[in-house]
């Protein structure tokens, strides 16, 4: 080999395998969170409207603190995630109690629509789950 040849130049490196699922992973979780979070507010909106013959006081009381807590530690996943360097997903073992309560908020949005309660629109077009 002729070592008076200068070196190849450097090819720039390519695309990272990783960068795709990760970007994908996150645009998922985002859009899961952000889903979680409208719900969430909109059940403490819904609770506002909800008559006691409806669901008594301590069980509203019970489902506005279940709410809050949800939307604390969406914040706190979101911080984690965001302070992490990699990729990092959401077990579905912790998610399984946010969809279990966002379930029940569409349930008091339905109980709501039955008994009559003119319900604000959602700012999304109105696409709360009718009963």
């Amino acid at each position: 080999m002729d070592s008076s040849l200068p070196p190849p130049p450097a090819q720039p490196p390519g695309p990272d395998p990783d960068a795709e699922p990760a970007q994908l992973l996150d645009q998922l979780l985002q859009s899961l969170f952000d889903d979680f979070c409208f719900w969430f507010q909109r059940g403490l909106v819904l609770l506002e409207l909800t008559p006691d013959h409806l669901l008594p006081a301590a069980e509203q009381q019970s489902l506005r603190l279940k709410l809050e807590e949800a939307l604390q530690a969406i914040a706190a996943t979101r911080a984690l995630r965001a302070a992490c360097t990699t990729p990092m997903a959401v077990d579905m073992d912790a998610m399984a109690p946010w969809h279990r309560l966002m379930m029940r908020v569409w349930n008091l949005s339905s109980m709501l629509r039955i008994a009559g309660v003119a319900l604000p629109p959602d700012g999304r077009g109105d696409t709360e789950p009718q009963a």
